[in-house]
């Protein structure tokens, strides 16, 4: 809510997305990678992180390969199943990656917070 209940603005809100791309301006870590790759550090496997993620995991394997390439370093080691399954963990590189991703995402919702509320304070004026 960015203003008081009967205001005109009572049911605007400002939302922005987070995204890093590279110099061609493509994308290579967005909402979407970055929570499947959360979900692989937290569930340990690209199986279970695909379908927590609601997406196949061709897709979820094609997700983290494209981050890679643009990257150029590995986020995910991948030891295939055998007669006890698989696992996908992050590497070192990816770890460090989504903290500092994650630690961001926390100081531009602190700062978009006190901006938003600074410009609806002008336009509720």
């Amino acid at each position: 809510m960015a203003g008081p209940k009967g205001s005109k603005y009572y049911d605007v809100f400002l939302k922005f997305k987070v995204r890093l791309e590279n110099t061609d301006k493509e994308g290579i870590l967005g909402d979407g990678k970055f929570e499947l790759i959360n979900f692989i550090d937290q569930l340990g496997s690209l199986k279970a992180a695909a379908d927590k993620t609601g997406i196949s995991y061709r897709k979820a394997w094609g997700n983290v390969k494209d981050a890679e390439e643009k990257l150029g370093f590995l986020l995910v080691e991948k030891h295939r199943g055998g007669k006890h399954g698989g696992n996908s963990l992050l590497t070192h590189e990816g770890k460090k990656l989504i903290e500092a991703y994650k630690e961001l995402l926390v100081e531009f919702d602190d700062a978009i917070y006190q901006i938003t509320k600074k410009f609806f304070n002008k336009v509720n004026e």
